[in-house]
């Protein structure tokens, strides 16, 4: 449904423009193309500038590093613990072999 929408929008622009460019000269259309050229080489060139020239002024909150931290771990007791151990691996103390 939006697909139809959109390519009718898009069929309807199309046409319209064919139209407009069609009725030009090939004089006037030259002049519109290089008008329009100059215009978004300009605007282009004008958002870099001005983005490099304020590139860092502002508030110094932004920029901030800060280091990572440990994330904090809930220590669960070991009476609730899933993993279960049923050998006992205690080689310090000296106990009798069977």
């Amino acid at each position: 449904m939006v697909r139809k929408r959109f390519g009718a929008l898009s069929e309807h622009v199309e046409c319209f423009l064919r139209r407009m460019c069609g009725a030009l000269s090939p004089a006037s259309r030259l002049i519109v193309v290089l008008t329009m050229l100059t215009l978004f080489t300009v605007l282009s060139l004008y958002f870099t500038v001005s983005s490099v020239c304020r590139f860092g002024q502002g508030t110094d909150d932004a920029m901030r590093i800060r280091h990572i931290e440990p994330a904090e771990l809930q220590r669960e007791p070991t009476a609730t613990d899933s993993v279960k151990q049923s050998n006992d691996f205690n080689y310090d103390d000296k106990r009798e072999t069977e």
